[in-house]
């Protein structure tokens, strides 16, 4: 097997010490919750659960007011609930209100998982300057009483998206990079369509967040490391917990002589911890976060979270026989594959591309 490994405590070792203590306080804050939600699951009484939820209330808001501060002091990582206008919070907060929700289904969940890849684009990309334009032009459907046409103005970010190429760490990250992927053909005044790169990772789910080991499948992956050279790389994994999955894919790439321009991260939640260790551990990297949750627990899941994203949006694999690329995409039918068509000519070209070598 053609495989590379990264152990926890070569993440951990990034870490400042004052980032340790941030991150203990943090637990600290959170053991006060768990507490708290054995009560609210039990009690019968109207006045206890009154006061449970006043006690969340406030251990949420200290929560949120620390990892503000925290984040506040990395220019690397940035958060949307803590960057963008106080009007803008309460649209994501639903939304990951929405994605959490065990009731939210399939469908559903793959609708909000959307809502906050078009928002993380605009928070990583909005904030060109109003003057900097790009000039569009339209053919529509309407030829009465002659063909018409329509000028549309968008923000010019062309050199910010025009280099980039779509780095997918299997399965949950697939769709989510489509969308992502999608977005930046849309604002491109050239309808760039982002080559894909697609690495085959996973932790070891037998072991917990203190020995948990991440496994790079070279055998299974598709990309060219000539194409990665000097390239603005983009991961749009929903969920952050460990950042252990995207430091082991770019300690490999740097090990092999690839030198990227950047690395963004995109994550619809991520874990403090896993944010932190990877603006320690990778230079040039910016984690861009629609939200961020406290702590791991002992298996390395994000808590609260939302349970997980991949089997939430792709369906639960067979265990004995996990799809492949081809076969996801093909579960994912006619509706989304005509919706992202170019970027599935992309996928499907960089799979064949390396079957054929």
């Amino acid at each position: 097997m053609n495989r590379i490994i990264l152990k926890a405590e070569d993440l951990d070792g990034f870490l400042a010490e004052n980032d340790k203590s941030n991150l203990l306080k943090m637990d600290t804050y959170y053991r006060e919750a768990l507490a708290c939600f054995n009560i609210l699951s039990t009690t019968r009484l109207a006045a206890e659960r009154k006061r449970e939820e006043d006690n969340l209330i406030r251990l949420y808001n200290d929560m949120g007011n620390l990892m503000q501060e925290i984040c506040g002091n990395e220019k690397g990582i940035e958060v949307y609930s803590f960057t963008t206008p106080q009007e803008s919070h309460s649209e994501a907060s639903r939304v990951i209100a929405k994605l959490r929700d065990y009731r939210t289904e399939h469908e559903e969940f793959v609708y909000y998982i959307q809502r906050a890849y078009e928002m993380l684009f605009k928070l990583a990309y909005g904030g060109t300057p109003a003057s900097n334009k790009n000039y569009l032009l339209v053919r529509t459907p309407v030829n009465v009483p002659v063909q018409n046409y329509a000028i549309h103005k968008i923000n010019n970010i062309d050199s910010m998206i025009e280099n980039t190429v779509m780095c997918v760490m299997l399965r949950g990250a697939l769709l989510p990079s489509m969308i992502l992927s999608k977005e930046i053909e849309e604002y491109s005044s050239h309808a760039y369509v982002t080559p894909f790169a697609l690495f085959k990772i996973n932790r070891d789910d037998s072991k917990h967040e203190n020995d948990m080991e991440y496994i790079l499948d070279l055998d299974r992956s598709y990309f060219r490391l000539a194409d990665l050279d000097g390239k603005d790389l983009i991961f749009a994994d929903p969920m952050n917990a460990t950042g252990g999955s995207l430091v082991t894919v770019i300690k490999y790439l740097l090990d092999e002589g690839v030198k990227p321009k950047s690395v963004r991260f995109f994550n619809v939640i991520a874990a403090l911890k896993g944010a932190l260790r990877v603006v320690r551990a990778l230079d040039n990297c910016s984690v861009y976060t629609l939200w961020m949750d406290p702590v791991l627990n002992e298996l390395a899941y994000i808590l609260p979270g939302l349970g997980d994203a991949g089997d939430r949006i792709n369906g639960r694999d067979e265990t004995e026989r996990p799809r492949n690329i081809i076969q996801l995409v093909a579960d994912y039918g006619s509706n989304i594959a005509q919706l992202y068509r170019e970027q599935l000519r992309e996928i499907e070209d960089t799979v064949l591309g390396k079957v054929r070598a």
